[in-house]
């Protein structure tokens, strides 16, 4: 569980989809399997936290039994154990897997399934002294000795041959047992994890010779020659051994900073899949997974400790996940409702793009504490909700973290879903109440996957490194991740479903099934993905930018002309100036490509005015208050383009003024987006529908985010008639009413209530 600087910072800033029907094709040929939903709890055996063990002895087996009994008896059907390789290979060669087997055989006893965790970040004492070169090294060439962790560089070439072999035998060990159901390999993936170095300034990892030799095997893949690489870094090496990932910034340029951050981002990726492929050595059969410490939404690509891109995460395993933390201790707040939602179809469409699906590796389950750091208490309505969350966002299995509260160290009795004493609480009760239930409608809830989505929002990785390394946003602080928020929440409040897409899903043309797509913050963007920001236009779809589109490219040069790459042509408009506002608004015209949007209505943007000057086919739709032009739209083939010259989706989260929100539904309305569910009635402006899509059968989560009752009318139109309406926990029938080809639901909600219903076709 995280409560690694990386989580901190975004906590402290506070503030898929699988869309094939089943668990990937190769992990079962069993039916039974195909429609299990495994929602586990944290189990190591005795109290011991993650990642240490508990010593087997004589009595283990009577207490362990005792714990996997009220495990069961309280509603999961799935632990998931951890195994350390500090303790699992104590010395070279010799294994010691008797935790494991002992949980395993347990488990199986009791009717339970297993999902392992590994954790090779604590290693051996043994790997040091066989490989002294393999520590980790900060860029001031600081040497880290591990102290149980963080371990050891996976560079290194004899580090990487022992992780394989042991991930290989422990492979073969498990996968002995019937009770097996998957693996985790790696757990908040980093270069560099559960460690921090107060004494070291923005630590950065890792400089020791193994990476730096990988690194310059990446450069040579990508510049085939010392020449290019030269021209491309404003240097002169004279041969390949000169190279170094750059220490410091520099005035000359920032493409060495760029190629050391995409660099990182293919290593975790291509770590993971070593993992993978080590397991697969020896397991055909089970799913095999990692988990991020937190959606990439709320993290920033340049952390020196390396932050993984989910996309890449998510192509180099069956599926890839998240922990979820929203009363962690180290946040200012809990999350919002807004937050959670957000960074749930973050991940999840991590998945979507590769067909897959999303696992959940840690759910927060009991109050968070770090030290004198202690969060608001975790109840059982709290429980409940985030994992009927997590289920209408189409995740693909729970893990609540943990039985235990965690025993020692500075999270101790901290995140538990039982006392320590081994007393049930409250919500260990209805997160059990909560799994059966999964588990009852696990065939129903596998068959299906989030209703589709016509509106999408680039995710861009580059405008995070405008600047290279130097604090040029430090004004703006975390304008990308704000700016994907907002506009984001501005189709979350109406109930219209979003995808976030990534740079390879425009450069793959996988952007058929969106209406519109919102290019948030984009303020530097490759030639690829411009190019098919084109062609997607030009194929029929609507592209809406906001300011400075382009501005840089990939390499970090600016452009001629801003809008960057040719898409001044495309979006029919270029940069005439731009200037910095502290209030920046803009007044719409009178235009059939904003519906419903009166003439001189006001919009606010932030931090820029960027007067654009209309080019060929260019139309005006709003300006600002000298007159200049502030919205242009083009025709552009088939589709349109649309360019804003602020950032509203940064004001719209910040400010939350009606009018932005107003304007962003406007242009998806003209694009052709139209909900699919209606909600109305009293007191129902905080409900949020979700939907899980099968052949012939809808399962529908409502949640009142009110503490308010509110009286609900719900309008769906169900591409079938209706044969039965049920609700999903107590089988209960559910009267409805049809009008005008749509089904419509009313209920009086409690504040804060849940409703789930379950429908089918015939």
């Amino acid at each position: 569980m995280n409560s690694s600087r990386t989580l901190t910072a975004f906590l402290l800033a506070v503030l898929a989809v699988q869309t094939g029907l089943s668990r990937p094709a190769q992990n079962t040929n069993s039916k039974s399997e195909e429609s299990f939903f495994p929602v586990a709890v944290w189990y190591g055996g005795g109290k011991v936290r993650a990642p240490m063990l508990e010593p087997v002895d004589a009595t283990s087996a009577q207490h362990w039994a005792k714990d996997l009994d009220q495990i069961k008896a309280v509603g999961f059907n799935t632990v998931k154990t951890w195994v350390d390789w500090a303790t699992a290979e104590p010395r070279r060669g010799e294994y010691n897997f008797a935790n494991l087997d002992l949980l395993l055989r347990l488990a199986q006893e009791n009717g339970l399934r297993v999902i392992v965790q590994v954790y090779l970040d604590s290693a051996p004492d043994w790997v040091g002294q066989h490989f002294p070169d393999a520590r980790f090294v900060d860029r001031s060439g600081a040497v880290i000795d591990s102290q149980a962790a963080p371990g050891f560089c996976i560079d290194h070439n004899g580090v990487r041959s022992e992780i394989v072999k042991f991930l290989a035998a422990l492979s073969a060990e498990a996968n002995r047992s019937s009770a097996l159901y998957g693996w985790d390999v790696w757990s908040e993936p980093h270069v560099i994890n559960w460690a921090e170095f107060p004494y070291l300034e923005n630590p950065e990892f890792c400089f020791c010779a193994y990476t730096q030799a990988r690194f310059r095997g990446w450069l040579k893949a990508k510049y085939h020659s010392l020449d290019a690489l030269n021209a491309a870094w404003y240097r002169s090496f004279e041969n390949w051994d000169q190279v170094q990932p750059p220490r410091f910034p520099t005035i000359l340029s920032y493409t060495d900073y760029l190629d050391w951050r995409a660099f990182i981002e293919d290593k975790l990726a291509q770590d993971l899949k070593t993992r993978v492929d080590a397991i697969r050595s020896m397991d055909t059969t089970h799913t095999i997974t990692s988990h991020a410490d937190a959606p990439g939404l709320f993290t920033s690509p340049t952390d020196g400790y390396g932050e993984p891109d989910d996309w890449k995460m998510s192509a180099n395993a069956d599926f890839f996940g998240t922990s979820v933390y929203p009363k962690h201790s180290e946040s200012t707040k809990p999350w919002s409702d807004l937050m959670l939602a957000s960074g749930l179809d973050f991940i999840r469409s991590a998945g979507h793009s590769f067909q897959k699906g999303f696992w959940i590796g840690e759910l927060q389950a009991g109050q968070g504490a770090t030290g004198m750091r202690i969060a608001e208490p975790v109840n059982a309505h709290d429980e409940q909700y985030w994992m009927w969350q997590v289920i209408g966002h189409g995740a693909r299995e729970i893990a609540v973290y943990a039985w235990y509260p965690m025993s020692s160290g500075f999270e101790s009795n901290g995140y538990g879903l039982i006392n320590l004493d081994g007393t049930l609480t409250e919500r260990a009760q209805a997160a059990g109440r909560t799994a059966a239930v999964i588990a009852r409608h696990s065939a129903e809830i596998l068959s299906s996957t989030p209703e589709s989505a016509q509106v999408a929002i680039l995710y861009n990785r580059l405008s995070y490194m405008v600047g290279g390394s130097q604090p040029s946003l430090a004004k703006l602080e975390n304008a990308e991740r704000d700016s994907l928020m907002g506009l984001y929440g501005a189709f979350y409040e109406q109930n219209i479903p979003v995808d976030f897409v990534h740079p390879e899903d425009v450069i793959e043309n996988r952007l058929g099934q969106y209406k519109i797509v919102f290019l948030a913050f984009p303020v530097m963007l490759s030639r690829d993905v411009a190019d098919g920001v084109k062609r997607y236009v030009q194929s029929g779809g609507t592209a809406v930018a906001e300011a400075r589109l382009a501005w840089n490219d990939a390499r970090g040069f600016a452009s001629d002309v801003i809008p960057g790459a040719g898409l001044a042509e495309v979006f029919g408009a270029r940069e005439s100036v731009i200037r910095p506002a502290d209030k920046v608004q803009f007044l719409t015209e009178a235009s059939s490509a904003l519906p419903g949007v009166p003439p001189h209505t006001a919009i606010s943007g932030e931090a820029f005015e960027e007067e654009l000057e209309p080019l060929s086919g260019g139309t005006i739709l709003a300006r600002f208050s000298d007159g200049s032009p502030a919205v242009v739209k083009k025709g552009e083939g088939k589709g349109s383009a649309v360019l804003i010259g602020s950032f509203p989706a940064l004001a719209y989260y910040r400010e939350h003024d009606a009018n932005i929100q107003h304007f962003f539904l406007s242009l998806a309305q003209a694009a052709g987006v139209s909900p699919e569910v209606k909600v109305s009635g009293s007191g129902t402006s905080q409900v949020e529908i979700r939907r899980l899509v099968g052949p012939g059968k809808q399962v529908i989560l409502v949640f009142n985010h009110a503490s308010n009752s509110a009286d609900l009318s719900l309008a769906i139109q169900f591409p079938w008639t209706i044969r039965e309406a049920r609700e999903l926990e107590n089988d209960q029938p559910v009267s409805y009413l049809s009008s005008r080809g749509q089904t419509i639901f009313r209920k009086r909600l409690a504040g804060g209530e849940i409703c789930l219903l379950s429908i089918r076709g015939s």
